[in-house]
């Protein structure tokens, strides 16, 4: 596999940006940042990519309270990204998963009919852990 298409590649500037859009609650744009990178990847950075971007969707979802698009997406997300390093070009990966988890798990706490009392502080950030 090329290392464009490895964890350790480099990272392109779509990247940062869409992870600055994840982290404003952008996460329509975000998707849509992250689907332009996604396509013509492979490997583990097409599940890293379709990771990240499963996640901004399940968050998208949960705002426009869906919650079983939010659910499921909350659970194949983190699925897809613990098929990559924890880190993965620059990304607390880990982070993402260990996040997205919580946050899934007080969703299905609460249920579809509370889903909006949701504790704004479950809601993941994307980090880039300086070396």
């Amino acid at each position: 596999m090329p290392d464009s298409q490895r964890c350790q590649g480099p990272v392109p500037p779509e990247l940062q940006q869409a992870i600055e859009e994840f982290n404003l609650r952008e996460w329509f744009a975000c998707h849509e940042t992250l689907e332009e990178l996604w396509v013509g990847t492979s490997g583990e950075l097409r599940d890293f990519y379709q990771g990240l971007l499963q996640v901004a969707v399940a968050l998208y979802h949960w705002r426009n309270g869906n919650f079983k698009g939010a659910e499921g997406l909350l659970q194949r997300g983190p699925d897809l990204l613990r098929r990559v390093p924890d880190i993965c070009l620059g990304v607390d990966v880990a982070r993402v998963v260990a996040e997205a988890g919580a946050l899934r798990e007080a969703l299905l706490a609460l249920g579809e009919e509370r889903m909006a009392e949701l504790d704004q502080a479950l809601i993941p950030k994307v980090h880039r852990p300086q070396p």
